[in-house]
C-alpha cells in the first residue's frame, strides 16, 4: 500500500470509494464532489497495485485550523491500518497547525480509532459542536 497526493481529480475512481461505504450525498451530486475537490486544502490517496482503496480529504487554511472532511477506506480494504495511515500521514504533514478538528458518526468503534490517535470529543474541552446543512 502506497500513500501520495491526489493531485488529478478522476471522478469514476472517486465515486466508486465513496459509493462503496455508503456516502450516497456525494455520489448524487457529482459536480459539488468535483467543486470540492478542487478547493481542498489536501487530498491523500491509499493505493494498492495502483487501485484509489483509501482517501483522506482536509479543508482549512493549514495554519490556524485543519478539519478533517473526508477519510474513506474501501470495505475490502478496512482493519489494515489503512485509516491510520491516512490520517497519521495528514497529520504529520500539519503538525503545526493549531487545531485539527472533524466531525464522525458517534459510534464505540469511531471513537476508539479517533481518540487512539489523539483527538479528543469536543466536550473534553467544555465545546460543543453544531452543523446546519445547506439544500
Amino acid at each position: 500500500m502506497e500513500i501520495k497526493d491526489y493531485l488529478a481529480y478522476r471522478q469514476e475512481e472517486v465515486e466508486k470509494l465513496y459509493a462503496s461505504v455508503g456516502w450516497t450525498n456525494y455520489t448524487e451530486h457529482p459536480d459539488m464532489l468535483s467543486f470540492a475537490y478542487r478547493h481542498s486544502l489536501c487530498i491523500l490517496g491509499a493505493y494498492e497495485s495502483d487501485v484509489l482503496v483509501g482517501l483522506i480529504r482536509a479543508v482549512g487554511d493549514g495554519a490556524s485550523i485543519l478539519f478533517i472532511q473526508d477519510i474513506i477506506v474501501h470495505p475490502d480494504y478496512q482493519r489494515k491500518g489503512i485509516g491510520t495511515a491516512l490520517l497519521k500521514e495528514m497529520m504529520q504533514r500539519y503538525a503545526n497547525v493549531n487545531q485539527m478538528q472533524l466531525l464522525t458518526d458517534n459510534t464505540e468503534k469511531n471513537i476508539a480509532f479517533y481518540t487512539s490517535l489523539g483527538f479528543v470529543p469536543a466536550e473534553a474541552y467544555h465545546c460543543i459542536g453544531f452543523i446546519k446543512f445547506g439544500k
